[in-house]
């Protein structure tokens, strides 16, 4: 069933059209400012269609549309107007409007415009889920879990993603934070458009702001060229900035304005770039207390923090451990070409008493590193490195050691290690930052190691 927003002054028409529109969940409005607190709230986002007076005692109709269309940029909304303020009516189509009506309208004219905007909706609606379909996107949840916890968390983003509202993201690192800005993203009217990710915390403040905001040729050197920033790549759709606690102050202000004013300067321009984006930043910091000690600006935290969610370390939700272990054995089995089918019990076991300091980033590296190791169709207690768990070393290169062979086939210590570093290539697919990180050793000392015993890619 349709839900119909109706805001009218006018206590009469409001009776008349909740009365022609049986068919639908209707909601009446005497006042703007009630309207936009319902559109602004999580339940606002079921609104389909909106009947919009002109006139209204407490704010111009117009202006109600202005900033509808800034809440609910998609939301379909039908200007009523008496005869005489049809320039009126006309000034809101130029604003977004979809049409207008007269009053007084009869009946078979109002329900006739809203049964058209409504199919028309259906239709779209239709046609995406048909090419989502077709492109094989699965538009469902992706996230892997079993535990209430995070069902909350997760329900949470469902609830608020098709708001336009800024989310800030809390969370230790590795718990996720990504996955639910991609998951708001694509459950959000926006998902047709651009979804933008940057790591704040891997850039300097210069790169930074060129990647944000681009630049102009000669704008500082090395700017051979005009660069696009992110912002303009995200227009229409959603710019997940990651680590956001670590952006300058001076950063920060700058931000500031493109959230306020929606629009931004190219750096080495004069000239602002209008902006229609949907902000999500995450950190792992405790905002609250760096705005307390001046080092994170408090109009831009409230700017961002509309709505929080705060996602759960992976420790405090063990029940999720196994799940997630069985959904990375399958993905990384499948790009090594690897015929392994499960975990041991053993291993498990392992896995679920652990406390997980990295969270689900460090689960799926060391699953990673567990198929790259495994000769067999299960993963063994043996090739799962914890960090400082009992029995193993703290270091990530603390691989269980294999059987000890017969001395007749003893190997110097130097060709054990050309052979592991060998397989930790050929397992990801000499990718070799990956292999690097799985050893545990530096890209240079990788790159002397694989120099000195001349392992280069088949």
């Amino acid at each position: 069933m349709a839900n119909i927003c109706i805001c009218d002054d006018e206590e009469g028409i409001l009776r008349y059209l909740k009365k022609q529109m049986k068919g639908y969940q209707v909601e009446t409005f005497s006042r703007g400012s009630d309207l936009l607190k319902l559109l602004e709230s999580p339940a606002g986002a079921g609104v389909d269609l909106l009947l919009q007076d002109v006139r209204m005692p407490d704010m111009d109709g117009v202006q109600i549309l202005k900033q509808v269309k800034k809440i609910r940029p998609e939301l379909t909304v039908i200007m009523m107007t008496a005869f005489g303020t049809v320039d009126d009516a006309v000034q809101a189509i130029k604003q977004g409007a979809y049409d207008y009506l007269i009053k007084p309208f009869p009946k078979e004219k109002v329900l006739g415009l809203v049964e058209h905007v409504l199919e028309h909706r259906r239709l779209a609606a239709e046609n995406l889920r048909l090419r989502e379909e077709l492109c094989g996107v699965d538009s469902r949840e992706s996230a892997v879990f079993v535990s209430r916890v995070f069902r909350e968390v997760y329900d949470l983003t469902l609830k608020v993603a098709a708001s336009d509202a800024n989310i800030m993201i809390l969370g230790e690192s590795g718990t996720g934070k990504e996955l639910i800005a991609s998951a708001l993203h694509r459950n959000s009217l926006r998902r047709e458009r651009p979804f933008v990710s940057l790591n704040c915390a891997a850039l300097s403040d210069t790169l930074l702001e060129s990647q944000l905001f681009g630049h102009l040729k000669g704008a500082f050197t090395g700017a051979v060229m005009n660069q696009k920033g992110l912002l303009e790549e995200a227009d229409g759709g959603t710019l997940f900035l990651d680590e956001i606690g670590d952006v300058s102050p001076a950063v920060q202000a700058k931000l500031l304005r493109v959230i306020q004013e929606r629009d931004f300067i190219p750096v080495g321009s004069t000239r602002p770039k209008k902006v229609d984006v949907r902000f999500v930043a995450a950190t792992n910091k405790n905002l609250e207390r760096e705005v307390a000690e001046g080092r994170f600006r408090e109009d831009l935290y409230y700017r961002l923090n509309v709505i929080s969610i705060p996602l759960p370390p992976l420790r405090e939700r063990p029940e999720d451990i196994e799940p997630l272990a069985l959904h990375f054995l399958k993905r990384f089995a499948a790009r090594m070409s690897k015929e392994i089918h499960g975990i041991s019990s053993d291993a498990l076991e392992a896995l679920r008493e652990y406390r997980w300091p990295g969270n689900v980033r460090e689960l799926e590296n060391v699953i990673e590193r567990a198929v790259i190791l495994t000769s067999g169709s299960m993963v063994q207690a043996g090739v799962i490195p914890l960090r400082g768990a009992a029995g193993t070393s703290s270091a990530a290169t603390s691989y269980a050691a294999p059987p000890q062979a017969p001395k007749t086939t003893m190997v110097p210590l130097e060709e054990m290690e050309r052979q592991h570093i060998e397989m930790v290539l050929k397992g990801t697919g000499y990718h070799k930052s990956r292999t690097a990180e799985i050893l545990g050793i530096s890209r240079r000392t990788l790159d002397r190691r694989i120099e000195d015993f001349g392992l280069l890619e088949e």
